[in-house]
């Protein structure tokens, strides 16, 4: 997460979106656990009138923060922060680094350090935090410390100081003669010795008027020398003065500047990236003398010789264009030749042969010159070297979009609004400079939100349709940036460029040549030419380019035929893997998926819509994929539209598939098309192509389902056979005769196989088993296990309900603190796996907040966690009953008895619904919490009775069961406890619904 507080506070989280912490008070408290991020702060340093307003605060900012944790360590709390991700810190930081690098005469790297430090702030510091005048003090000195020293290191430099800048500080200063002194020279270097020795004049009357007092030593030497010394000798640079200013490029130009002894440099990237820019800023700074040779409009490479000419003002040698065969190569050579000059000759690529036999020659007869080349593709010379630029990064991008905004659309800034739609459209324009300069331009006619509504509708080329008129012509729309690409393509480029465009996760050599038909001469032509770049051996297409080359797809009529054989190679690829994910290389095989997560989508998502048949085959057989990765956030939308194109049951020869399809279609399956699915699993006579699906269809069977699946789905595949065994180890331990034995034996089944799902789901139940007897070092141990073996699937749904488990189990301790911290990570994994919320990490977190005594919060989790078990959703059915147990203690909580009775009896309800009877005897433990709590202490203890019987076992720490037992023993005595309780034990270990009739 990264936290700003040099200005309004500001949270983000992983993906940069924004994190509201409504309030004052939590706010406050969050700016001073910022403040000292990764140290304790004691509980009445943080602002608090009493220790429960403070336990309050941070339990809001618990609720608020989407994962990490606030610590609470003896008499304070600690915010789990790396410093650097605050930016009071990394601007600390940067300043002090700043200041080294100036001390040490490295003024370039100093300033480039400086800019990015007082580039953090974004307003008056810690505006959130009252009172707190000496830290804002500190700061703001801080602060114009760093501003000092950003000016003495840009003096430093040959393209100097902005001036204006300077003034503005020494007005709002006008005691700071450092200051004062840096705008004399600046103003002196600048040719203006008149205004310096002014501004001398007038520090010399203000310090007599307001203090007495003369300008110091230093600044009075600095006077005499500007008396005594000349102006400075003019720029000899004709490189056109930039119209904004340069955003976002620093590593860029500091691989420049590192290549200031290279004789040509091509940088290199396609059009819109910003090439132009960066050379003419690199130029700048370089220091020696520059021109610019613009080759945008010249499309005959015969004149490439006289536009350099032009460019450089040596018509008048004679280098003009002439008729004849004189060669305006020699003459040019011979005028550069005694030259020190660094030539950006931008635009290349349509004239690319000439530049390229001009440079060789140039190069190679002047020793003095130096070339820096912007073209779509390599001039190919010995010596080049490329400079390869992509896309602008996430912050960059999002500032530069707000800096073009703010000129069309006065005081418009990127705040809690807006910031989410900016950086959704920056995205969605592959974080291409001038495209996001186009897009700020449309900002007079459309909201931001509207923008980013149309670009995710894929209108960017009706969107970004107006740009600067005085531009080049292929540099005024998107669509023209594009096609001017497009045009320099041959007829193989271009149909291996429209056919690439099915990949829409980028792509390997081998699928481009078995989807595309296209070989690796072509793709490195492509990539030549920056219509795809190559990293790790796998190619991608820009968003952009990408939408322009479906555009030409669909126009050649070739689209349908694509998609096929792209959906086709994606089902190949994912049963090919599917084995493997059950074995120990799984790992490397669920990385080869992910890399290709998006075109498997995409493939689904197509033939969803086109080919029923490949698309059922697809759902079953990426079904391990989805659920060891934890990726099936998109599938249930996705499965119900291939399910309701088969409304008549399961195509012949799909029954397996169709299974796989209803299941991960949930809470959208139909209670018909879920009897047809189990009707098959029961029957089907063979095993199963894609044996995992045997595991989801058996965690997501509806309530009351007895008949037991088919014997033969499953085979004599040692896995098929190991979670047989995990399937019956888990139904003996929810239906009440838990043990160890078979988990453990199970556990060494897949630990033989390298298997880690099975490890980790053999693992938490061993744990959870571990934890009803009050083991903690082993269950916490056995966890620790099992979420090492998920964290290295990446399985984020497994992993949070692993969680919540241990959360459960920290209640039971009385760790509140750990138990919410396992809730809250739990939450955030199963939104970033998808999953809308996660209602057994709300239970949990309602719980923590009903034992703190915050009723209103502990309502608002159930109502949540209530929400989110929609019914068929897998598994939601299992913890109904739990919620509704919990909304039950709420009530009685509140001292409300009648709701408190009405919720138990759904409880039950619910309870007896599923299948296993874990479940009812949550319940019937909740409901003898009622009877003790109205003074039936008998029923009360009967229950529990009955409750540990229904399990197999009691509960070691539970606080609701501590309680009811403690007032049951009150009401009726030890002895009466002891009778009715053992009577509810016979009782429960016999028919268990005949306790509630």
């Amino acid at each position: 997460m990264r936290f700003a507080i040099l200005g309004p506070l500001e949270v983000r989280d992983d993906a940069g979106r924004p994190v509201a912490v409504g309030g004052p008070k939590p706010r406050a408290l969050l700016v001073r656990l910022l403040l000292a991020a990764g140290h304790v702060v004691p509980a009445d340093g943080l602002g608090g009138d009493t220790a429960n307003a403070v336990q309050a605060q941070v339990s809001r900012l618990r609720r608020a923060l989407p994962y990490e944790a606030i610590e609470f360590t003896g008499g304070g709390y600690r915010i789990v922060v790396d410093p650097q991700d605050v930016d009071v810190h990394r601007f600390d930081a940067l300043a002090r680094d700043g200041h080294r690098l100036l001390a040490a005469g490295d003024f370039k790297t100093a300033a480039l350090v400086l800019h990015e430090a007082l580039n953090l702030w974004r307003g008056p510091a810690l505006a959130d935090l009252p009172d707190a005048g000496a830290q804002v003090a500190r700061l703001e000195e801080a602060r114009l410390a760093a501003a000092e020293d950003l000016a003495e290191a840009e003096l430093a430099l040959p393209e100097g100081t902005p001036i204006g800048a300077l003034r503005r500080l020494v007005a709002e200063h006008p005691f700071r003669e450092r200051l004062r002194g840096q705008l004399m020279r600046a103003l002196h270097a600048a040719g203006r010795t008149a205004e310096a020795l002014a501004e001398f004049d007038d520090a010399r009357r203000l310090l007599a008027a307001e203090l007495g007092a003369d300008p110091s030593a230093e600044l009075a030497a600095l006077h005499l020398s500007i008396l005594r010394a000349q102006a400075p000798p003019p720029a000899r640079s004709t490189l056109p003065a930039p119209l904004t200013r340069l955003i976002g490029r620093e590593a860029e130009l500091d691989r420049l500047a590192g290549l200031r002894g290279a004789r040509l440099v091509t940088l290199l990237g396609p059009g819109g990236a910003g090439k132009t820019r960066l050379a003419l800023e690199a130029a700048a700074r370089d220091g020696r003398e520059a021109g610019l040779v613009d080759l945008s409009r010249v499309e005959d490479g015969a004149l490439v010789p006289h536009a350099v000419a032009g460019a450089l003002g040596l018509r008048a040698a004679g280098l003009a264009p002439a008729g004849g065969d004189a060669d305006p190569v020699r003459p040019l050579a011979a005028a550069l030749a005694d030259r020190e000059l660094l030539l950006v000759v931008d635009n290349c690529e349509q004239v690319l042969d000439a530049v390229a036999g001009l440079l060789r020659t140039l190069l190679a007869e002047c020793p003095g010159l130096a070339a820096l080349a912007t073209s779509r593709e390599p001039l190919g010379l010995t010596g080049e070297v490329l400079v390869p630029l992509g896309p602008l990064p996430p912050e960059p991008a999002v500032r530069l979009f707000a800096e073009r905004a703010a000129a069309v659309r006065a005081g418009f800034t990127v705040d809690d609004t807006n910031a989410e739609a900016v950086r959704r459209i920056c995205d969605l324009l592959d974080g291409l400079p001038l495209a996001i300069e186009l897009a700020a331009a449309r900002l007079r006619q459309l909201t931001v939100a509207e923008l980013a509504e149309r670009l995710a509708g894929h209108e960017h080329f009706a969107v970004l349709s107006r740009g600067d008129r005085t531009a080049a012509g292929r540099h005024r729309t998107l669509r023209a940036v594009v096609d001017w690409s497009w045009q320099l393509l041959g007829d193989d480029e271009r149909a291996l460029a429209r056919r690439f465009a099915v990949f829409g996760g980028g792509a390997t050599r081998a699928s481009v040549e078995e989807v595309c038909g296209a070989g690796e001469d072509l793709l490195a032509d492509l990539v030549d030419r920056s219509l795809l770049s190559v990293r790790d051996g796998r190619y991608r297409m820009l968003e952009t380019i990408l939408l322009f080359c479906r555009e030409r797809l669909a126009e050649a009529g070739e689209e349908p035929a694509l998609r096929a054989a792209h959906a086709a190679w994606c089902l190949a690829l994912a049963r090919r893997a599917d084995p493997h994910l059950r074995r120990a290389e799984q790992l490397e095989w669920l990385a080869l998926l992910s890399a290709e997560h998006e075109n498997l989508m995409s493939a689904l998502r197509w033939s969803a819509a086109n080919d029923r048949d490949t698309a059922l085959r697809l759902i079953a057989a990426l079904a391990a994929y989805w659920w060891l990765g934890g990726r099936r956030g998109e599938v249930p939308s996705l499965a119900a539209r291939v399910l309701d194109s088969v409304p008549d049951g399961p195509p012949e020869g799909l029954e397996e598939e169709y299974v796989s399809c209803v299941v991960h279609a949930e809470s959208f399956a139909s209670p018909q098309a879920r009897r047809r699915a189990d009707a098959v699993m029961t029957t089907l006579d063979r095993p199963l192509r894609h044996p995992f699906g045997a595991a989801v269809w058996g965690m997501s069977r509806e309530a009351g389902v007895d008949d037991e699946p088919s014997p033969a789905l499953l085979g004599t595949d040692p896995w098929n056979a190991a979670l047989q065994r995990l399937g019956a180890a888990l139904l003996a331990v929810l239906g009440g005769r838990p043990g160890d034995a078979e988990l453990s034996a199970v556990l060494v089944e897949f630990r033989a196989l390298g298997e880690r799902w099975g490890s980790a789901q053999a693992l938490d139940w061993l744990a959870h088993l571990a934890g009803w007897r009050g083991e903690w070092s082993r269950a916490h141990e056995l966890w620790a296990e099992a979420l090492a073996a998920l964290d290295e699937l990446g399985a984020a749904q497994e992993t949070a309900d692993v969680l919540c488990r241990r959360g459960d189990c920290r209640t039971r301790q009385g760790d509140l603190a750990g138990a919410e911290t396992d809730y809250v990570c739990a939450a955030y994994l199963g939104r970033r796996a998808g999953r809308p919320g996660t209602a057994l990490a709300e239970l949990g977190l309602a719980e923590v907040a009903r034992h703190r005594g915050d009723l209103d919060a502990a309502a608002g989790h159930l109502a949540l966690a209530l929400s989110h078990a929609n019914e068929g959703d897998l598994g939601a059915f299992y913890i109904r009953s739990s919620i509704l147990t919990a909304h039950a203690r709420l009530a009685e909580a509140r001292g409300r008895p009648d709701e408190a009775l009405r919720r138990h009896e759904q409880a039950l309800e619910a309870a007896r619904a599923a299948p296993l009877s874990a479940g009812l005897a949550d319940a019937t433990d909740g409901l003898a919490g009622y009877h003790a709590l109205t003074g039936d202490g008998t029923e009360a203890a009967r229950l529990l009775g009955a409750a540990t019987a229904l399990r197999g076992t009691a509960v070691a720490g539970d606080p609701n069961v501590a309680a009811t037992a403690a007032r049951a023993r009150d009401l009726i005595g030890g002895p009466a406890f002891a009778e009715a309780y053992s009577a509810g034990l016979r009782a429960g270990s016999g028919t268990p619904d005949a306790e509630h009739e």
